[in-house]
């Protein structure tokens, strides 16, 4: 027999490790970001980085949403394929095969959007669009550095010049500007986040009134992230928002933001082995759930989670009931999008039924 879960088996019958999302949580989760953005007039484009998905894309679509963010050109590649088109690109297209792939997503796609930061990224990208006989200029954000240090053109004279030379480019149009504060979304401290927040909005919407005053048509101004997204938009001068891990939330975004977002996503996992009177071994280790913000936390309270090596884990306990071979438990991830992208599947149900079956289209595109 051949193992292939199908809608309206329950969960329990599930192999492990699985992803299950709680649709009654998730669904939540999109009405409480889109009742608390959408009156604001300012665009909500998800960052599908997190779901790499398709289907959820279309799903937030009708929500609410406009378009959706990539952080790759492979993982826009995909999603463009499966009839997801409107993306923005969020991470810069450098290097000569990337380029191409470029030009080449663009030749079928011409609602993709990208950002540079450099005069030798535009140049490049200019260049090799020319040489491609498409008459239509690449729709461009210029990606500025609000305090994050890690992409982006530093704000003032750096940002202006760079500003002219991609409105010099006959294959670059360009149509705003993106500022990601990604070092804040965790900040646990509410006041301080949205203080420091508005403080690098001030450097977005300063330069991107810069701009306008050269005379460059800045339409999009987007920035935003889980964590700040509800700061960014009473900010005048903000078009568009970025907020992707709401959808499922992880342990590390609980931790800073509270508990206003459900963990809708978890991964299921069954005991294996009996280490003693009060220790068990699963069968989620460092392939099925990532480590970099910390160790993930089983949904039922009382254990804690250990990592034993690339297939197990372990959960150990003080008090109350025990775990015994064959048992499964749900483990909350501690960030949610490098442990989607080690998984094949979403199984998403409601109150225990499979209800939907998803793949994760774009699982392994990091290019």
């Amino acid at each position: 027999m051949v193992y292939s879960p199908k809608v309206g088996d329950p969960i329990s019958s599930l192999d492990t490790p699985s992803m299950i999302v709680d649709l009654d949580l998730m669904e939540a989760n999109i009405s409480k970001l889109m009742n608390q953005l959408l009156s604001t007039g300012i665009n909500i484009r998800p960052h599908l980085k997190t779901t790499k998905s398709a289907i959820l894309a279309r799903k937030l679509s009708e929500a609410g949403a406009k378009g959706g963010c990539v952080a790759k050109l492979s993982e826009a590649e995909v999603i463009c394929r499966l009839g997801f088109t409107d993306l923005l690109i969020t991470c810069e297209i450098i290097g000569a095969a990337k380029v191409e792939r470029l030009v080449e997503l663009f030749r079928k796609y011409r609602t993709i959007r990208i950002v540079v930061d450099s005069e030798v990224g535009a140049t490049a990208i200019n260049e090799a669009l020319g040489k491609s006989g498409i008459e239509d200029p690449v729709m461009t954000l210029i990606d500025l550095d609000v305090g994050l240090h890690r992409t982006g053109v530093q704000p003032g004279e750096p940002a202006l010049k760079l500003a002219r030379h991609v409105t010099g480019l006959k294959h670059l149009k360009l149509i705003g500007v993106q500022g990601y504060e990604g070092h804040l979304q965790h900040v646990h401290d509410r006041e301080e986040r949205k203080k420091s927040c508005l403080e690098s909005m001030v450097t977005l919407t300063q330069t991107s009134e810069a701009f306008r005053k050269e005379g460059h048509n800045i339409e999009v101004v987007t920035t935003g992230g889980t964590g700040t997204a509800e700061f960014c938009v009473t900010v005048p001068g903000v078009t568009e928002v970025q907020p992707g891990s709401f959808l499922f939330m992880d342990t590390d975004y609980r931790n800073a933001i509270g508990t206003f977002y459900s963990n809708s996503l978890t991964i299921l996992a069954t005991v294996l082995s009996m280490q003693g009177p009060k220790s068990v071994t699963i069968d989620t280790g460092l392939k099925s759930l990532s480590t970099d913000s910390g160790l993930a936390e089983c949904k039922t309270l009382g254990y804690t989670y250990g990592v034993l090596g690339d297939e197990h884990g372990s959960l150990t306990w003080t008090d109350g009931p025990g775990l015994n071979i064959g048992d499964k438990v749900e483990m909350i991830p501690s960030h949610i999008d490098p442990t989607i992208n080690l998984h094949d599947f979403y199984y998403a149900h409601r109150k225990g039924v499979i209800e939907e079956i998803w793949p994760v289209d774009a699982r392994g595109k990091v290019q």
